[in-house]
């Protein structure tokens, strides 16, 4: 029980729910939405339903499908070292503690889709005229601002934390 009360482990509860949160939305647009179908929501942001084979901006997606298997070992990897990591983390460090469970998270959510399907399943796109950011998910959203915390992080010190 030490583990879930005095190391970052404490944070399961978060790393749950994104996941739940993640994997819903995804399930929602792969049975409610044909590939390619998009919604409008915002003059710059639609729902716009696309499988990512590769990995972030759909690096290596059409590498012949060995890229699947790549991507989901280096996510188990990844995801073993953040467990570990956060095994061995003290209570009050937060910001990392929090940032590890983010980055956690996102890694597991991408990880069942490329698992089950083969693909990720995105749908976020954002854009304006005739730029567009690639398609991203929740999972990816939650990797993005995990990374910024750590990054955060790694640049302050800890010595408030301590106080």
């Amino acid at each position: 029980m030490r583990l879930f009360q005095e190391t970052a482990w404490r944070w399961w509860w978060l790393i749950a729910l994104l996941l739940l949160l993640d994997q819903l939305t995804k399930q929602l647009v792969h049975q409610q939405m044909a590939l390619f179908d998009s919604i409008e929501l915002l003059p710059f942001f639609n729902l716009t339903y696309v499988r990512n084979y590769g990995a972030a901006f759909s690096f290596l997606s059409d590498a012949g499908g060995w890229q699947r298997w790549f991507f989901t070992g280096i996510a188990i990897g990844i995801s073993v070292v953040i467990a570990v990591w956060m095994s061995r983390l003290k209570r009050h460090e937060i910001k990392l503690s929090l940032a590890l469970s983010l980055v956690l998270a996102g890694a597991i959510g991408n990880l069942i889709d490329r698992s089950i399907y083969g693909y990720v399943i995105d749908f976020f796109h954002l854009y304006y005229q005739d730029w567009h950011y690639p398609a991203f998910n929740i999972a990816d959203s939650v990797i993005c601002i995990g990374a910024a915390l750590l990054i955060w992080d790694s640049f302050s010190s800890d010595s408030g934390a301590k106080k």
